[in-house]
């Protein structure tokens, strides 16, 4: 009864004789509660004040720092057929070791002797590029033995010009000296006439000079002739340098025709020899993938294809393989908030899934079960979940990490900050507001 009303029930009604309100009225009771609450709100006091280390949080699994390291899947390069598998999932094989053998399903190669014929195509057309190479070799020589007889016409043509002027200039100089003759003998013949008129030479003499006077001009038409002779040879002198010039050059066009045909064919068939080569490797290449052999020492974990005749595309995903040997660390997530309080180099402690652990958030010495780590990298782009990326490893300083787990496992990760009081704490979380900024000391360090 709270006796809240100024008209007391307890002075009209007399209450002693009911049991259960003699129970509840209990003065006895109320001092004991009194003194419960009041314990109560002491100790809750003295817990506010307390000292709380502020931490954050994040979830993440257990992956591998180094890339190669990492489950992987295994993928055919081309397309065909499961034929034979050689393993089964959960065996371990070493890098080299064969997976699987498939067969093609493309109708290009189907045939068996692929690579045979197209070594046999790839001989002929050595082959055919040495024919080549002998013809441009006999052609060029052709064409410097036309060169060196077209030197030569030309200066047998050169010189029979040279001689025919010559020629020429001497029947100048003989017809010159016929006509000076020919002068000599008229002026002889004259003087004789004139003295046989006078009676001081005879006939014959004057007939003598006739005769030489004669011979003189016959003389001088001849070395006419003659000259005209030496004149025509001239023109036909300079006519043959013509004549071997134009034929020559044909013959010279028609090798070199020939040359350029030849080494136009000759790299059309280096082509066509450096195209059957690189189909001769590939054909060769091919034959190789169709044993898919494991990359690295691993395990066999997921068998996508496991059907016998069945087909795949290339690119798509055979088996997967986790390798052996690995260096285990941490992704995990933080905030964007608390991404600022994140740095290089700080440690933080990780619970496994699997592994029991009582944490009690910010009292690190009473929490067991969790296992050393140091941010390793910090990512700089948001990830797709609204949350940056941090990779840990194991901290060498702190107890080993256990061996039995597995990539791909949970973990959670808390890394602690400054130390504030609990009241604090309630109050900044009730506000939302983000842990205080501070740099660990080896940052501080690094500074310094």
């Amino acid at each position: 009864m709270l006796n809240i009303s100024k008209n007391p029930l307890y002075k009209e009604v007399q209450i002693d004789h009911y049991t259960s309100l003699q129970k509840v009225g209990d003065k006895q009771y109320y001092r004991q509660l009194n003194k419960f609450l009041l314990a109560f709100g002491i100790i809750l006091l003295v817990i506010l004040f307390l000292p709380w280390t502020q931490n954050i949080t994040g979830y993440g699994k257990v992956t591998t720092l180094m890339p190669g390291q990492r489950p992987q899947n295994i993928q055919s390069q081309i397309p065909g057929r499961v034929e034979q598998w050689f393993i089964r999932e959960g065996d371990y094989v070493k890098a080299g070791d064969t997976i699987l053998r498939i067969s093609e399903v493309k109708s290009d190669y189907f045939d068996s002797k692929l690579s045979e014929r197209t070594n046999l195509q790839l001989q002929a057309k050595n082959e055919s590029s040495k024919a080549y190479l002998n013809k441009i070799e006999a052609l060029d020589n052709q064409l410097k033995a036309l060169e060196e007889e077209l030197n030569l016409k030309l200066q047998q043509a050169s010189n029979k010009i040279l001689q025919s002027h010559l020629k020429v200039k001497s029947d100048s100089i003989e017809l010159e000296a016929a006509l000076t003759n020919q002068s000599i003998a008229q002026k002889q013949y004259d003087r004789v006439v004139a003295l046989n008129l006078e009676g001081l030479k005879a006939t014959r003499d004057v007939e003598d000079k006739k005769l030489k006077l004669q011979m003189a001009q016959a003389k001088y038409i001849a070395q006419q002739n003659k000259l005209l002779e030496s004149q025509n040879n001239v023109l036909n002198a300079e006519l043959e340098l013509s004549r071997i010039k134009a034929s020559y050059g044909d013959k010279l066009s028609k090798v070199k025709s020939d040359l350029y045909s030849a080494k136009s064919l000759e790299l059309n068939n280096r082509v066509e020899v450096s195209k059957l080569e690189n189909s001769f490797e590939n054909y060769s290449r091919r034959g190789d993938l169709l044993w898919v052999r494991a990359p690295q020492d691993g395990y066999v974990n997921k068998i996508y294809k496991a059907g016998i005749g069945e087909s795949f595309k290339e690119g798509e995903n055979l088996l997967t393989i986790t390798p052996a040997q690995f260096d285990l660390a941490v992704e995990t997530y933080v905030r964007p908030i608390d991404m600022p309080l994140i740095h290089l180099g700080e440690r933080v402690r990780v619970q496994f899934d699997g592994w029991p652990a009582i944490v009690f958030n910010g009292w690190e010495s009473v929490s067991y079960g969790t296992y050393g780590a140091i941010v390793v990298a910090l990512e700089n782009d948001i990830s797709p979940n609204g949350k940056y990326r941090v990779m840990l490893s194991p901290d060498p300083e702190d107890h080993p990490w256990p061996k039995e787990l597995r990539v791909g496992s949970g973990a959670m990760t808390i890394a602690l900050l400054n130390d504030v009081p609990i009241w604090y704490e309630i109050w900044r979380q009730v506000n939302g507001f983000p842990p205080d900024f501070y740099k660990p000391q080896t940052s501080n360090k690094e500074s310094k």
